[in-house]
């Protein structure tokens, strides 16, 4: 049924978009791709491996999700299948797509795959109308894996406790409130560190202060969220749970990569909504024997036979 996975997803987004083009709105639709990584328990390995999903979403012109397809892969080094995966149904989307091109987002945490993928795939992406234009993809950081680091930051300069806890509140609703909240933060945050100095590690102040700098350019959720853009990845981080830790993490479990992906095939056939088609294009390209039945008996033959 893998075989025909690809085909049906393709159908049921561009259903979704022909859904969202007609919605009322003043906003464009919006193609939202994300990807994850969850640590899986994999047999005779003495340690977990990181498997990894991804999702591909469609968003209304008032922002509402439609609906969300969604892919998984079993351990694999540089995740390459994955990868292939997703752009094979982007593109194939993108082409088959006849009206205005919806926005493109791509909301995911800053890790090294997710971060690669964008740097190496979707930045370089050709417009399928226009090959020697790229197309617009935009990165958003997902907005609460922001905020941890909000919160590792208020630790380092109050310490735990009801100070470090007010200060991250109202840095919070800085970023995702005010225009340049991001530079907001970090401006409050330098300023604290020279007027009283830290009372957590240096180093802990440094990792969270160079994530949030480091990444502000993916972090203007103020705009995002005026253009109905996603600013969290929610439905990715969800589909590690639901694709992978639902089934293939229960206690004394552990998987080989071959079984343990057969399972994950099914589940994102399920869980993008498109079994009942997959299984009818999977029915329609088995050949069926050719069962013949007896003759039926005349007993004139029988009786010119002896």
């Amino acid at each position: 049924m893998a075989l025909h996975r690809h085909a049906a997803q393709v159908a049921k987004l561009l259903a979704w978009l022909k859904q969202a083009d007609a919605s009322s709105g003043n906003r464009k639709p919006v193609l939202a791709a994300g990807r994850d990584g969850i640590f899986l328990p994999i047999r005779h390995e003495p340690c977990y491996r990181e498997g990894a999903t991804a999702t591909l979403s469609v968003y209304d012109r008032r922002g509402q999700r439609l609906g969300t397809v969604y892919l998984g892969r079993m351990p694999e080094a540089g995740q390459g299948t994955l990868s292939d995966q997703l752009t094979a149904l982007i593109e194939e989307v993108l082409v088959t797509w006849d009206r205005p091109l919806p926005r493109l987002a791509y909301v995911t945490d800053a890790g090294h795959h997710p971060s690669e993928y964008f740097d190496n795939v979707l930045n370089s992406m050709r417009n399928p109308r226009r090959p020697d234009e790229y197309l617009a993809w935009e990165w958003m950081v997902d907005y609460y894996h922001a905020c941890e680091y909000i919160s590792k930051l208020a630790e380092a300069l109050f310490g735990a406790g009801r100070e470090a806890h007010a200060w991250a509140a109202k840095m919070r609703k800085w970023l995702k409130n005010k225009p340049g909240g991001i530079n907001r933060v970090l401006h409050s945050a330098a300023a604290l560190r020279h007027k009283r100095g830290l009372v957590g590690t240096a180093r802990a102040y440094q990792q969270a202060y160079n994530y949030l700098r480091g990444h502000m350019a993916f972090m203007d959720y103020v705009d995002y969220r005026n253009r109905h853009l996603p600013i969290g990845s929610g439905v990715t981080e969800a589909a590690c749970k639901t694709v992978f830790t639902q089934r293939l993490k229960q206690s004394g479990m552990s998987w080989d990569i071959e079984g343990g992906q057969t399972i994950i095939d099914l589940r994102v056939i399920q869980l993008s909504g498109v079994w009942s088609q997959v299984r009818q294009q999977y029915l329609s390209s088995k050949t069926l024997p050719d069962i013949r039945t007896q003759p039926q008996f005349h007993p004139n033959i029988t009786q010119n036979a002896a």
